[in-house]
């Protein structure tokens, strides 16, 4: 493990020497490429289910239903998974998710080719969702337990947000041409063979598993600073409920953001249709994600001196600033440009969020507390889809990018109000 003085002496000046750095611990390569491919399925596994079920039946209310069902158990579930990770190790609880996962990708595909009533199409799609392993919250657990204290845990952050991206953009693509060219299951299949080939890789990855620290059961609940580090003055209380108390804050913010995100989503579908180029909306959504990866990249490389809740602040408001712009736009081609541009704040906002869960996080449970997160965005993902489906029927697409905005606004007025509340209850 590094120190915070080795990792300032050797700091490099060139843009990608940050993410070399990080490489030159032993093996680290390893449980991060193996995080990428077994946390593929996440952007492949609700369209494949889709496009398999609706290829069948021919019916996309039914598809929808149970990959929705499918999310739902996904956003239910990952933070109890991530609690037992925490408690009994990666490798002991991902193990037999990932066997899971596979069997029930399987069950359901056999289910559908044999043409079974629907309603049983949606236990093994439920199980499909709830037991896909969260690989994104782990690796970064990993990075933060190599790199905690260092200037360099921002930068691995940033990695990780950018393997985010990149699977929503290679996913979906790679998922629809397996379905429609090869075979309707070739998607979903796919989906569990890269999730289960790589949950095993970085499970067998032990050298660099965090090791198991149950938390005591009596903790200081008393915070301060921008940190949130326990106050050597405070009295011990009672083991709290939350993994992390940035959590009541943090939580309802990625909410909103997850409906943002897909609300942008399916509103820039329609944007597209109604100019004639439905076909170009993948392409114009890819550029969105790759203006997000874009800013990771560059965010991971930068020493900041402010804390992590201003930058979160100032982040997280030039994203909806950038949403906020969408329902004026008069042509594709300037959608394009200005979604880049608005896209690369969205990944310096989700790893400012995971570096206050990482600096507040109580001991011994960091997994949980970063997968509390995605869950967060999930939820907003199942909520927001449903409300911009109405939006767009009734309104056209420019009111759904209002709506978008409204969401982000909602986001931003939140975090703003919690930050504000926490300072005056800190002192600050």
């Amino acid at each position: 493990m590094m120190s915070a003085d080795d990792g300032a002496a050797r700091r490099p000046r060139g843009f990608l020497l940050p993410y070399v750095e990080i490489f030159r611990i032993p093996r680290a390569w390893r449980f991060s490429l193996a995080g990428v491919i077994g946390r593929m399925p996440m952007s492949m596994a609700g369209l494949g289910i889709v496009l398999l079920i609706s290829a069948s039946t021919g019916r996309y209310d039914i598809a929808g239903s149970v990959s929705a069902s499918g999310s739902l158990g996904m956003a239910a579930c990952t933070p109890l998974f991530g609690r037992l990770v925490d408690r009994y190790g990666q490798a002991r609880v991902i193990v037999p998710m990932a066997a899971a996962f596979g069997c029930s990708v399987l069950g359901l595909v056999a289910a559908v080719e044999l043409h079974a009533p629907t309603w049983l199409f949606f236990a093994p799609g439920i199980i499909a969702g709830s037991t896909m392993p969260a690989l994104g919250p782990m690796s970064r657990a990993r990075w933060s337990s190599l790199l905690a204290g260092t200037p360099r845990l921002h930068t691995a952050f940033s990695l990780e947000s950018v393997a985010d991206e990149l699977c929503f953009v290679i996913g979906p693509a790679a998922v629809t041409l397996l379905a429609t060219a090869v075979h309707p299951a070739a998607g979903i299949c796919a989906a569990a063979v890269l999730c289960v080939a790589g949950t095993l890789w970085f499970a067998a990855q032990r050298d660099t598993e965090p090791a198991i620290s149950p938390p005591p059961p009596r903790e200081s609940l008393a915070a301060s600073g921008d940190a949130g580090r326990p106050h050597p003055s405070a009295a011990p209380t009672t083991r709290s409920l939350l993994a992390s108390p940035a959590l009541p804050v943090l939580m309802p913010v990625y909410v909103f953001l997850g409906a943002m995100f897909v609300t942008v989503d399916l509103s820039t579908v329609a944007f597209a249709a109604s100019f004639g180029h439905k076909a170009l909306s993948g392409l114009i959504l890819g550029t969105y994600a790759l203006g997000s990866a874009t800013g990771g990249l560059w965010y991971g490389t930068r020493a900041f001196r402010s804390p992590a809740s201003r930058r979160l602040a100032v982040t997280l408001s030039a994203t909806v600033a950038g949403v906020c712009t969408f329902w004026a736009m008069p042509s594709l081609q300037l959608l394009v440009v200005v979604i880049f541009a608005c896209g690369m704040t969205i990944a310096p906002s989700l790893i400012a969020g995971y570096s206050i869960l990482e600096a507040t996080v109580r001991p011994g449970r960091v997994t949980e507390a970063m997968a509390w997160l995605g869950t967060g965005i999930y939820v907003g993902v199942a909520a927001g889809s449903t409300g911009a489906g109405f939006i767009l029927d009734a309104l056209g697409p420019r009111w759904g990018y209002v709506v978008a905005a409204c969401y982000g606004v909602v986001a931003v007025v939140v975090y703003l109000a919690g930050l504000f509340l926490t300072r005056c209850l800190n002192g600050a």
